[in-house]
């Protein structure tokens, strides 16, 4: 067997999302890919097609695999208002731990969907539901356990929460000071801890 078909498909789409995480799709040329995934082009394009095709296999790789991994707190079954703090908190250490990180893959799509030859939409819209879904489910649960006021309008509280945790996602990868994205958390723990009685300043 040749060197190229010892490569795994998830192996190849690892290599091409640490790729177009760090770089983005327009800074990434297809010789990089080529050189990245250690494959040669005839076999990139026989098993995705297109740059365009391997971004999109890229991008449901993220929303399957590791946003899994990111919205964990959120999504576990038992995920409640610790579990909203905990995944801000977790946004926190990555900034600090490493300033110059690449942030969201998905957001920064988002950012350059109309040079992309391919509808990008499908995919950042199911990222945005996932998240805000995680929320929504936590908030529910936090509610069902009395952790959570019940007249917290849980829709918009989910809504909001997405919006600071995509402004907190996409300011990683800008190169927000950490102090910002620790003030979004502090902002949401106040929030949610004025909702249970056991505001904590």
């Amino acid at each position: 067997m040749g060197r190229d078909k010892k490569y795994h498909r998830e192996e190849l789409l690892e290599r091409a999302l640490q790729l177009f995480w760090q770089r983005g799709y327009n800074a990434t040329s297809t010789a990089e890919l080529v050189e990245e995934l250690g494959v040669n082009r005839k076999t990139m394009y026989s098993e995705f097609g297109s740059k365009e095709a391997l971004f999109t296999a890229v991008l449901d790789h993220y929303n399957q695999d590791i946003l899994g991994q990111i919205l964990e707190p959120i999504e576990a079954e038992d995920a409640s208002i610790d579990g909203i703090k905990k995944l801000f908190l977790n946004l926190v250490e990555i900034i600090e731990e490493n300033p110059n990180g690449p942030g969201c893959l998905m957001c920064h799509a988002a950012s350059e969907r109309a040079a992309v030859d391919c509808d990008l939409a499908p995919y950042i819209d199911r990222y945005f539901e996932r998240i805000e879904e995680g929320f929504r489910h936590a908030l529910h649960n936090a509610q069902g356990d009395r952790h959570l006021n019940g007249s917290m309008d849980v829709s918009r509280t989910a809504a909001f929460l997405t919006t600071c945790f995509i402004g907190a996602v996409t300011g990683i990868r800008a190169g927000a000071p950490s102090g910002q994205i620790r003030s979004t958390y502090e902002t949401i723990r106040l929030l949610l801890d004025s909702n249970t009685g056991k505001l904590h300043l």
